[in-house]
């Protein structure tokens, strides 16, 4: 249960923390759908008791979105099962759930069924440090962290660099990687999962620190941590789970 240290450390409150308990106990896809947490699992894992309220045994039960409630576990899936629940978390009808283990029965099978069935974005963004405050971006609504899209033969930081460059017009020293999300989105009518490598980072100079309005940027702001807790009660579970993962690695290191 260490993420939930560092949450709390972080003075995220208990019923936002609790929901990521569960990410940083297995090394597999991080996914957001909806902004829903879902962890696929490979053959043989299971989460541990109590990071759960139901079970679902896809072989012998139906997955119904009324079965989906809270912290679920759906055991024994495979890619037709995935597909139903994906249908069902990723609809316009609100859910009672909050997080989502899927323990498959082919690892392999599923990750390119997620090919076919999404179209795959590559991109990569920045949790950067000023002495004790963190930059955040105000956009659509929401307080998030600066990323963007590969372009080109960048490699992954060179990506993170630029868009940082880009959307904040300040310099960074892109420092280790903290974690890699997942998330869908539809654009243009064509479903899409971003890939996301996150970097921490330094830094060098933001004398003419600028929002990008063009990417719907309506404010930068160096937050201290209480006004990072503050704007993450206004943000996506994705960009508090890479907080969460800054702070237990910081400590682990």
């Amino acid at each position: 249960m260490i993420i939930h240290q560092h949450l709390k450390r972080l003075k995220i409150p208990l019923v936002i923390s609790k929901i990521f308990v569960f990410l940083q106990c297995y090394a597999n896809m991080n996914l957001f759908i909806n902004d829903i947490p879902i962890q696929l699992l490979k053959p043989g894992d299971k989460p541990e008791e109590g990071n759960f309220n139901s079970e679902i045994d896809a072989t012998a039960d139906p997955i119904t979105k009324a079965k989906l409630i809270n912290h679920v576990w759906i055991r024994q899936a495979n890619t037709d099962h995935l597909n139903t629940v994906l249908d069902l978390v990723n609809s316009n009808v609100p859910t009672h759930l909050l997080s989502l283990f899927i323990t498959v029965d082919n690892y392999e099978a599923v990750k390119i069924f997620l090919k076919t069935k999404f179209k795959v974005v590559r991109a990569a963004g920045g949790l950067i440090k000023k002495k004790d405050r963190f930059l955040m971006i105000y956009r659509m609504k929401k307080w998030d962290l600066p990323k963007g899209k590969k372009d080109g033969d960048e490699d992954y930081k060179q990506t993170a660099e630029r868009e940082i460059l880009e959307e904040c017009n300040i310099k960074v020293k892109v420092g280790k990687k903290i974690c890699t999300t997942w998330h869908t989105y539809t654009m243009n009518r064509n479903s899409m999962l971003k890939k996301t490598r996150w970097y921490a980072m330094d830094l060098i100079d933001d004398s003419k620190i600028k929002p990008q309005v063009e990417e719907d940027i309506e404010e930068i702001r160096w937050m201290t941590r209480k006004e990072v807790y503050h704007a993450l009660e206004n943000s996506y579970n994705s960009i508090r789970f890479v907080m969460g993962e800054y702070y237990r690695k910081k400590e682990k290191a």
